[in-house]
């Protein structure tokens, strides 16, 4: 694994615990600036992903697990309609910080694990199931971008729900993967 995998991990992890620990608005621009960041670090660290066999699909799985990791993220943020602000804030704290924590620690271990501890039995595997060095750096990498896009969906979808319900007459605070709503 190369450094590559080691700054976008960083990068990913500072950024979303800056962004979302403690009390913050949901506005367009936080909802953007992850896309924005994907689409301008993914050209310089993608090796060129696998168009078939195994190394396809382990940058799917990747991409699936990466899905999977941020909607549990999201669902550890809470989100409430601020009348005086007239607009979302969302709110995370330790537990949703611990997940990208962990998440993130692991991958860095695994990248690490690659080069120094593991290395010989990853390079058999490798050989043996036909996967480049490019594709599982790049399933790595899809799996830190897919999880950051996820938890930006789930928090847009969250910041509606909390946005709508007053509208209808309804106070909501909308935490994990459900809603909480009671009547005004």
């Amino acid at each position: 694994m190369d450094a590559s995998v080691w700054i976008l991990n960083l990068i990913i992890l500072a950024t979303v615990l800056v962004s979302d620990l403690g009390q913050r608005k949901v506005g367009p621009t936080r909802l953007l600036r992850p896309f924005i960041t994907a689409a301008a670090i993914v050209p310089f660290f993608i090796q060129g992903g696998a168009t078939s066999g195994n190394g396809l699909a382990l940058e799917v799985a990747g991409a699936a697990a990466g899905l999977a990791l941020g909607v549990l993220a999201a669902a550890l943020i809470r989100v409430r309609y601020d009348a005086q602000a007239g607009r979302a804030v969302s709110h995370a704290g330790l537990p949703y910080a611990l997940v990208w924590i962990v998440v993130v620690g692991a991958r860095l271990f695994f990248a690490y694990g690659a080069n120094h501890i593991f290395g010989a039995s990853l390079g058999h595997w490798m050989a043996t199931t036909h996967i480049t060095v490019g594709a599982l750096t790049d399933s790595l990498i899809f799996l830190a971008i897919a999880m950051l896009l996820a938890r930006t969906g789930v928090l847009a979808v969250k910041a509606r729900a909390a946005t709508r319900a007053p509208e209808a007459g309804i106070s909501a605070d909308v935490a994990g993967a459900g809603h909480a709503v009671s009547a005004r």
